[in-house]
Protein backbone atom coordinates (compact mmCIF):
# COMPACT_ATOMS: atom_id res chain seq x y z
CA UNK A 1 0.00 0.00 0.00
CA UNK A 2 1.55 3.93 -0.96
CA UNK A 3 0.69 5.45 1.91
CA UNK A 4 1.94 8.85 2.67
CA UNK A 5 4.47 7.74 5.07
CA UNK A 6 5.69 5.09 3.17
CA UNK A 7 5.97 7.34 0.17
CA UNK A 8 7.48 10.38 2.21
CA UNK A 9 10.31 8.02 3.85
CA UNK A 10 11.09 5.84 0.31
CA UNK A 11 11.43 10.08 -1.28
CA UNK A 12 13.64 11.31 1.63
CA UNK A 13 16.06 7.96 0.64
CA UNK A 14 15.64 8.43 -3.21
CA UNK A 15 17.46 12.40 -2.29
CA UNK A 16 19.92 11.25 -0.49
CA UNK A 17 22.07 10.81 -3.11
CA UNK A 18 21.59 13.45 -5.46
CA UNK A 19 23.51 16.13 -3.52
CA UNK A 20 22.89 20.07 -2.39
CA UNK A 21 19.19 21.92 -3.86
CA UNK A 22 17.53 24.72 -3.18
CA UNK A 23 13.83 23.76 -3.96
CA UNK A 24 11.67 20.82 -4.27
CA UNK A 25 9.05 20.44 -6.87
CA UNK A 26 6.24 18.11 -6.43
CA UNK A 27 4.46 16.44 -9.95
CA UNK A 28 1.40 14.58 -7.75
CA UNK A 29 -0.94 11.82 -9.84
CA UNK A 30 -4.21 13.71 -8.57
CA UNK A 31 -6.03 16.49 -7.10
CA UNK A 32 -3.76 18.87 -5.21
CA UNK A 33 -4.35 22.86 -3.94
CA UNK A 34 -1.73 24.80 -2.31
CA UNK A 35 0.29 21.99 -1.25
CA UNK A 36 -2.63 19.77 0.07
CA UNK A 37 -3.74 16.54 -1.64
CA UNK A 38 -7.54 16.30 -2.38
CA UNK A 39 -7.71 12.99 -4.66
CA UNK A 40 -5.16 10.38 -5.43
CA UNK A 41 -7.27 7.90 -7.77
CA UNK A 42 -4.36 5.28 -8.25
CA UNK A 43 -2.53 5.65 -4.83
CA UNK A 44 -5.74 5.34 -2.55
CA UNK A 45 -7.83 8.53 -2.02
CA UNK A 46 -8.74 7.15 1.34
CA UNK A 47 -4.97 7.30 2.49
CA UNK A 48 -4.19 10.64 0.88
CA UNK A 49 -7.23 12.79 0.97
CA UNK A 50 -6.25 15.88 3.14
CA UNK A 51 -2.20 14.67 3.29
CA UNK A 52 0.14 17.98 3.30
CA UNK A 53 2.72 16.22 0.99
CA UNK A 54 4.26 19.35 0.08
CA UNK A 55 4.90 20.74 4.19
CA UNK A 56 6.28 16.75 4.79
CA UNK A 57 8.69 16.79 2.04
CA UNK A 58 9.50 20.70 3.35
CA UNK A 59 9.93 19.88 7.03
CA UNK A 60 11.76 15.85 5.90
CA UNK A 61 14.48 17.80 3.36
CA UNK A 62 14.63 21.31 5.29
CA UNK A 63 13.96 23.17 1.47
CA UNK A 64 11.02 25.36 0.63
CA UNK A 65 8.40 22.68 -1.48
CA UNK A 66 5.54 23.26 -4.67
CA UNK A 67 3.55 20.67 -5.63
CA UNK A 68 1.04 20.85 -8.70
CA UNK A 69 -0.36 17.79 -10.30
CA UNK A 70 1.70 15.38 -12.01
CA UNK A 71 0.54 16.27 -16.20
CA UNK A 72 0.54 20.41 -15.17
CA UNK A 73 4.41 19.93 -13.91
CA UNK A 74 5.35 17.97 -17.39
CA UNK A 75 2.81 20.53 -19.04
CA UNK A 76 4.74 23.64 -17.77
CA UNK A 77 8.12 22.39 -19.28
CA UNK A 78 6.03 21.38 -22.66
CA UNK A 79 4.23 24.67 -23.25
CA UNK A 80 5.43 27.77 -25.32
CA UNK A 81 2.86 29.90 -23.36
CA UNK A 82 0.31 31.48 -26.13
CA UNK A 83 -3.23 30.96 -26.58
CA UNK A 84 -4.95 27.67 -25.18
CA UNK A 85 -2.24 24.76 -24.67
CA UNK A 86 -3.69 21.16 -23.70
CA UNK A 87 -1.32 18.99 -22.91
CA UNK A 88 -1.83 15.04 -22.23
CA UNK A 89 0.45 12.26 -20.51
CA UNK A 90 0.24 8.32 -21.88
CA UNK A 91 1.89 6.67 -18.89
CA UNK A 92 0.45 3.98 -16.54
CA UNK A 93 -2.05 6.05 -17.13
CA UNK A 94 -3.64 9.25 -18.66
CA UNK A 95 -2.95 12.58 -17.18
CA UNK A 96 -4.38 16.22 -18.32
CA UNK A 97 -3.30 19.18 -17.84
CA UNK A 98 -4.66 22.68 -19.33
CA UNK A 99 -2.74 26.23 -19.74
CA UNK A 100 -4.31 29.40 -20.67
CA UNK A 101 -1.55 31.87 -22.27
CA UNK A 102 1.20 29.57 -20.27
CA UNK A 103 -0.59 29.59 -16.44
CA UNK A 104 -2.13 26.36 -15.24
CA UNK A 105 -6.03 25.94 -15.42
CA UNK A 106 -8.20 24.55 -13.00
CA UNK A 107 -7.26 21.05 -12.67
CA UNK A 108 -9.50 18.44 -13.82
CA UNK A 109 -9.83 14.67 -13.34
CA UNK A 110 -10.17 13.67 -17.18
CA UNK A 111 -9.15 10.77 -17.00
CA UNK A 112 -11.40 9.61 -14.37
CA UNK A 113 -14.27 10.71 -16.89
CA UNK A 114 -15.90 7.95 -18.55
CA UNK A 115 -14.81 7.84 -22.25
CA UNK A 116 -16.04 4.32 -23.94
CA UNK A 117 -19.56 2.82 -21.96
CA UNK A 118 -18.21 2.44 -18.52
CA UNK A 119 -14.28 2.76 -19.30
CA UNK A 120 -12.38 6.01 -18.26
CA UNK A 121 -9.53 7.26 -19.81
CA UNK A 122 -7.14 5.94 -17.81
CA UNK A 123 -8.90 2.31 -18.23
CA UNK A 124 -9.12 3.27 -22.28
CA UNK A 125 -6.01 4.21 -23.37
CA UNK A 126 -4.03 3.46 -19.79
CA UNK A 127 -0.57 1.25 -19.85
CA UNK A 128 -2.97 -1.86 -19.28
CA UNK A 129 -5.14 -1.03 -22.02
CA UNK A 130 -2.35 -0.79 -24.78
CA UNK A 131 -1.06 -4.29 -23.21
CA UNK A 132 -4.53 -5.66 -22.88
CA UNK A 133 -5.75 -4.70 -26.64
CA UNK A 134 -2.46 -4.32 -28.69
CA UNK A 135 -0.39 -1.56 -30.27
CA UNK A 136 -2.44 -1.22 -33.13
CA UNK A 137 -5.89 -0.80 -31.58
CA UNK A 138 -4.71 1.41 -28.50
CA UNK A 139 -3.81 3.93 -31.19
CA UNK A 140 -6.70 4.03 -32.76
CA UNK A 141 -8.20 4.83 -29.23
CA UNK A 142 -5.63 7.42 -28.39
CA UNK A 143 -6.47 9.20 -32.21
CA UNK A 144 -10.02 9.01 -30.89
CA UNK A 145 -9.46 10.31 -27.55
CA UNK A 146 -7.32 13.15 -29.13
CA UNK A 147 -10.49 14.00 -31.09
CA UNK A 148 -12.69 14.12 -28.01
CA UNK A 149 -10.32 16.22 -26.11
CA UNK A 150 -9.90 18.85 -29.28
CA UNK A 151 -13.95 19.24 -29.31
CA UNK A 152 -14.20 19.18 -25.41
CA UNK A 153 -11.28 22.11 -24.78
CA UNK A 154 -10.95 23.90 -28.52
CA UNK A 155 -7.06 24.37 -27.49
CA UNK A 156 -4.73 26.23 -30.12
CA UNK A 157 -2.27 23.34 -29.39
CA UNK A 158 -2.22 19.84 -28.00
CA UNK A 159 1.44 18.50 -26.39
CA UNK A 160 1.03 14.62 -25.79
CA UNK A 161 4.24 13.62 -23.26
CA UNK A 162 4.42 10.53 -20.93
CA UNK A 163 6.48 6.87 -21.62
CA UNK A 164 3.99 5.40 -24.22
CA UNK A 165 3.99 8.72 -26.30
CA UNK A 166 6.39 7.29 -28.45
CA UNK A 167 4.32 4.52 -29.24
CA UNK A 168 2.02 6.36 -31.19
CA UNK A 169 2.15 5.56 -34.77
CA UNK A 170 -0.39 7.68 -36.87
CA UNK A 171 0.02 11.28 -38.17
CA UNK A 172 -1.09 13.55 -35.77
CA UNK A 173 -3.52 16.47 -36.20
CA UNK A 174 -2.49 19.83 -37.29
CA UNK A 175 -1.83 21.99 -33.60
CA UNK A 176 -0.65 18.20 -32.07
CA UNK A 177 2.65 17.42 -30.73
CA UNK A 178 4.59 14.97 -28.94
CA UNK A 179 6.73 16.40 -25.89
CA UNK A 180 9.85 14.73 -24.01
CA UNK A 181 9.76 13.38 -20.86
CA UNK A 182 12.66 15.95 -19.81
CA UNK A 183 9.35 18.26 -20.06
CA UNK A 184 8.94 17.29 -16.35
CA UNK A 185 12.41 17.84 -15.59
CA UNK A 186 12.03 21.91 -17.13
CA UNK A 187 8.38 21.79 -15.81
CA UNK A 188 9.63 21.59 -11.93
CA UNK A 189 11.80 24.16 -12.25
CA UNK A 190 9.31 26.57 -13.93
CA UNK A 191 6.80 25.49 -10.89
CA UNK A 192 8.89 28.36 -9.02
CA UNK A 193 7.91 30.65 -12.23
CA UNK A 194 6.86 33.78 -10.06
CA UNK A 195 4.16 34.57 -12.63
CA UNK A 196 3.03 31.13 -10.65
CA UNK A 197 3.14 32.67 -6.81
CA UNK A 198 -0.48 33.33 -6.66
CA UNK A 199 -1.29 29.44 -6.92
CA UNK A 200 0.98 28.52 -3.87
CA UNK A 201 -0.87 31.41 -1.51
CA UNK A 202 -2.87 30.57 1.49
CA UNK A 203 -6.66 31.25 0.98
CA UNK A 204 -6.83 33.41 4.09
CA UNK A 205 -3.94 34.99 2.62
CA UNK A 206 -5.65 35.60 -0.83
CA UNK A 207 -8.68 36.89 0.95
CA UNK A 208 -6.78 39.98 2.86
CA UNK A 209 -5.32 40.72 -0.35
CA UNK A 210 -9.04 41.18 -2.50
CA UNK A 211 -9.94 43.18 0.92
Amino acid sequence: PARPDVVVALLVDLVKPLGAFDRISIGFPGVVRRGRVLTAPNLGTADWQGFTLAEALQDKLGKPARMLNDATVQGLGGIVGRGLECVITLGTVMGFALFDRGVPGPHLELSQHPVHKNETYDEWIGNAALHKVGAKAWNKRVRKAVGFIATLTNYDTLAIGGGNAKRLDFSLPARVRTVSNEAGITGGIRLWDPLLDPLFVAEDTLALRVA
